[in-house]
């Protein structure tokens, strides 16, 4: 018979990581392990599947409408290491673990991955900088999804050792 009265047999998993430093460290590791998978696949698989690289900062500049591409270049760092994982650890994971819980961490890791995807060639490229949604699905795109999931699922395995 299990023990009920015990504090131990009422904890919860809490819905959300702890705000706490170790959380901050995961979240880097996280974004700059996916990050660097990203700009491998990106700059250096992708031009030989479609003939050349994928380029986010030419994205990010035409969604803000600047020049500078160092900007963009840094725009796009810090959302790939800073606000993808937390996005992951705050939104992905807790809607998974709520609605889904019976999903293993490398299905709710591919759809965090797909849902980049959708973000960023139908939001920012299409309804922000009125590209094509998804941008005609040239093999770029597909190439973009690739690099999405992949990112994703690098991000669900660095969290998931971290655990």
């Amino acid at each position: 018979m299990p023990d009920t009265a015990s504090p131990a047999a009422h904890r919860v998993k809490p819905l959300f990581p702890p705000l706490v430093l170790s959380t901050l460290v995961t979240t880097l590791m996280a974004g700059v392990f996916a990050d660097g998978a990203w700009e491998i696949w990106a700059r250096a698989v992708t031009p030989l599947w479609v003939g050349g690289p994928l380029q986010p900062a030419a994205l990010v500049q035409s969604v803000f409408g600047f020049n500078n591409v160092t900007l963009a270049e840094a725009i796009h760092l810090v959302v790939g290491i800073l606000f993808y994982p937390l996005g992951y650890l705050y939104i992905a994971r807790p809607i998974a673990d709520r609605f889904l819980p019976f999903l293993p961490w490398p299905v709710v890791a591919f759809g965090y991955g797909v849902g980049l995807w959708v973000f960023a060639l139908y939001f920012m490229a299409h309804l922000a900088a009125g590209l094509p949604a998804f941008l005609g699905f040239i093999p770029l795109a597909w190439a973009s999804l690739v690099g999405h999931v992949l990112l994703g699922l690098v991000l669900g395995l660095v969290v998931r050792l971290r655990s």
